[in-house]
């Protein structure tokens, strides 16, 4: 895949297709160069040919470890009006693995898995919701099983990995501190509570809070885990054609 195949993307469902398989299969991905990455939300690439764009970013963390210019990536195209940036950038070639940058795909991710019962601690549910609002906070998703209780869940995008650790977050998050502080509420209150990170990157075989640098963050996910939140963190299947969930990654905490 070394050129650009198709424009006119208008919403993610036409790029993150379900597949029988039980993947999710990209649509149509521009190859180019990453010249540098800005403003959190900014690249410039070079697509073959020599033609510079601009894309966006959806990722709000300083994507430590993979943003390096020179380095090959993959641009998604959306055409909708009103869109000042058509591509997106969806993943880059680092010497160890592929890298998933964009944050929205993990949440689908996880929905698309959740509704077809494909992770053992999810079981298959009568309802799956995105975007909840839970006290002064918004979630990434519900889950209302046929029996027992509904289950709240924050989904992470993890894309720093150091000598096959996989860290979260690469960079302070005070909303993310919000989110752990209201699954703790909610487990208290007897609901199921679950942070579900997602590393979208082959090369991890574990996972541990970056304490390096946010030790707010590690502490507080210490915290609620001792408190009944459930720490679930997968390893996501990466290639140019799609993503699946993968395998489950042990969690070191101490």
């Amino acid at each position: 895949m070394t050129a650009e195949r198709k424009s006119g993307l208008k919403s993610p469902d036409e790029y993150l297709a379900e597949r029988p398989d039980g993947s999710l299969g990209w649509g149509p991905l521009t190859e180019g160069i990453l010249l540098r990455r800005y403003k959190r939300f900014l690249a410039d690439v070079e697509l073959p040919g020599g033609r510079l764009v601009t894309a966006h970013t959806p990722n709000t963390g300083r994507m430590l470890g993979c943003s390096e210019p020179g380095r090959p990536v993959w641009l998604s195209r959306h055409d909708r009006p009103g869109r000042k940036y058509p591509f997106s950038l969806e993943m880059i070639s680092m010497p160890e693995a592929l890298v998933g940058v964009n944050t929205a795909v993990p949440t689908r991710l996880a929905a698309f898995c959740a509704r077809r019962g494909r992770s053992e601690e999810l079981p298959r549910p009568a309802a799956v919701e995105t975007e909840v609002r839970s006290g002064r906070s918004r979630l990434d998703m519900k889950i209302t099983p046929t029996r027992g209780p509904r289950i709240f869940v924050e989904i992470k995008n993890c894309t720093l990995a150091e000598n096959g650790t996989a860290f979260f977050p690469d960079a302070v998050t005070a909303r993310g501190l919000k989110h752990l502080q209201e699954l703790a509420a909610l487990a208290a209150g007897g609901a199921r509570a679950a942070i579900f990170i997602l590393a979208q990157r082959g090369d991890a075989r574990r996972f541990a809070p970056a304490d390096h640098i946010d030790p707010a963050w590690g502490q507080a996910l210490r915290r609620v885990v001792g408190a009944g939140v459930e720490l679930l963190v997968y390893q996501a299947e990466l290639t140019l054609e799609s993503i699946r969930l993968g395998r489950r990654l042990p969690a070191v905490l101490y």
